[in-house]
C-alpha cells in the first residue's frame, strides 16, 4: 500500500507505530500466505515498492559489503529521525531490504539502535534464504545499526 500523507510515509506505514509494532505487522502479513513462494513473490512486491535511493547516493560507499549481490542503502537524518532509501541489483535482495526499511525507517537512532530483529526469526525469513543470501540478511540489518549509531553519536 503506497500513501503519503501526514500519517503515512511511502509504506503506508503509520508513523505514530513503533518499530515492534511495524515488525508485529510484517510478521501478520508473512503469516497470510500458505507457502515460501507466495511469501517471496510478497518480498518481490515490496520491493517494487522501496524508497529508492537517489542515484548520486549508488556509491561504493553506500554498498553494503558481504552481499552477494549489490545493495546499496542511504540513511539521512530527517528532524529526530533517520530515514533510509535502499536499492538492490536481485529481486530478491531488493525485498529483504525493503522489509528491513520498513522496520527501521522514520525512526529515532536511539530506537533502531534498541530494536532486536527477532521479527526475521519469526517470519521464516533466515532459514529460507540460501547461505550467502541469510549472510547479505545479516551484513543488512548491521550496516542499518552502524548508520544509527553513527547518527546517535552526532546527536550526542
Amino acid at each position: 500500500m503506497l500513501i503519503r500523507n501526514e500519517t503515512y510515509c511511502t509504506f503506508g506505514q503509520n508513523l505514530a507505530m513503533s518499530i515492534k509494532e511495524i515488525q508485529e505487522e510484517i510478521i501478520d502479513e508473512f503469516s497470510m500466505f500458505e507457502d515460501w513462494m507466495q511469501r517471496y513473490e510478497y518480498m518481490i512486491e515490496l520491493g517494487k515498492s522501496l524508497p529508492m535511493i537517489e542515484p548520486q547516493y549508488k556509491t561504493d560507499d553506500n554498498i553494503i559489503k558481504g552481499c552477494q549481490s549489490k545493495v546499496w542503502v542511504h540513511a539521512e537524518l530527517e528532524g529526530d529521525k533517520l530515514v533510509f532509501t535502499a536499492d538492490s541489483d536481485a529481486i530478491i535482495t531488493k525485498g529483504i531490504i525493503a522489509i528491513l526499511v520498513r522496520a527501521f525507517s522514520n525512526h529515532t537512532p536511539m530506537e533502531i539502535i534498541e530494536a532486536d530483529t527477532d521479527f526475521i526469526d519469526e517470519i521464516g525469513l533466515k532459514e529460507h534464504l540460501s547461505a550467502t543470501r541469510a549472510n547479505g540478511l545479516v551484513s543488512m540489518i548491521k550496516q542499518l545499526k552502524l548508520y544509527a549509531v553513527a547518527y546517535q553519536t552526532q546527536l550526542n
